[in-house]
């Protein structure tokens, strides 16, 4: 069976957050240098890259697409995505290193399968202020030209900040009153998506249970909850897209959330490991 890589998850995270390091709008060498380290890693894994490049107030910029292709090309598709760029003052290895490690790998191990429901992966620029919530979100460019273009998808899954595990009671905090019903150790990954997305949010998390034994929690919440909309997945719901994202609950969690301190050493790669091979065989289950 096919497996996810400690060390590959590594390679990734110290290659965009330890010798790339920053990558934004205020340093766009470097963001430009993460987009072309993910296309030569797609096309070693034998995939074509589509750019999909617009203009933001510094110039251009691409999200980066790749199709695995199904049996089924006509039918609806299932699209997982994660965000390239990092904050502002961060070098970004959980947020967002992480996310697009785990893309890197998942799309490796799909590489030499063909399912029957196609699977597109991409590679987000732009999610981060001063381009959150924006019309020039990168993802929220994509999520509009895919409505344009009736794009099937059948939902879109965001990796966002998911490579922090903690076994101490009292390392998992909430925003008000979910404390009440969800565990205070932080050593699960999370599901969480709006209401009309809990379909297949649950069925997505069915499937992953049913695949692993890697710790799970769901929570299916109106966005005003603070931090339920906090990635590129709320941009597929502006446009009618069901999504969900999958996280380890970031500033819940995370103590270097958004922080100079986001460095590659600070991760925990071996429960990293597990979920993202847990991500794999649940993706092999819906696609089957």
């Amino acid at each position: 069976m096919a497996e996810i890589s400690v060390e590959r998850l590594k390679t990734h995270v110290y290659k965009l957050a330890g010798e790339i390091g920053q990558r934004n709008i205020f340093h766009p060498q470097a963001l430009d240098a993460a987009a072309h380290y993910i296309t030569e890693e797609w096309h070693k894994q034998g995939y074509e890259v589509r750019p999909h490049v617009y203009k933001d107030r510094g110039g251009e910029r691409a999200n980066l697409e790749i199709t695995c292709e199904g049996k089924n090309r006509n039918r609806e598709y299932i699209l997982v995505g994660a965000h390239y760029d990092s904050v502002i003052g961060s070098p970004g290895a959980n947020d967002n290193g992480s996310g697009i490690a785990a893309l890197l790998e998942l799309s490796r191990l799909f590489s030499g399968l063909k399912p029957n429901v196609s699977l597109r992966f991409v590679a987000f620029v732009n999610e981060e202020p001063p381009f959150f919530y924006s019309d020039e979100m990168g993802s929220m460019i994509y999520a509009k030209a895919a409505k344009q273009r009736r794009e099937p998808i059948r939902f879109m899954m965001a990796l966002e900040t998911i490579a922090c595990y903690r076994n101490d009671p009292g390392s998992q905090a909430y925003p008000p009153m979910l404390k009440y019903f969800y565990p205070d150790t932080g050593n699960f990954i999370a599901f969480v998506s709006n209401l009309r997305s809990r379909g297949v949010m649950l069925e997505s998390a069915r499937a992953f249970s049913a695949s692993t034994d890697f710790p799970l929690e769901t929570i299916a919440a109106p966005d005003i909850v603070p931090g339920v909309s906090w990635s590129d997945h709320s941009s597929f719901w502006r446009y009618g897209y069901k999504a969900f994202m999958v996280t380890d609950t970031a500033l819940y969690r995370y103590p270097y959330y958004h922080a100079p301190e986001d460095t590659p050493d600070q991760l925990d790669y071996e429960p990293f490991a597990r979920m993202t091979q847990g991500l794999f065989l649940m993706l092999a289950s819906l696609t089957g």
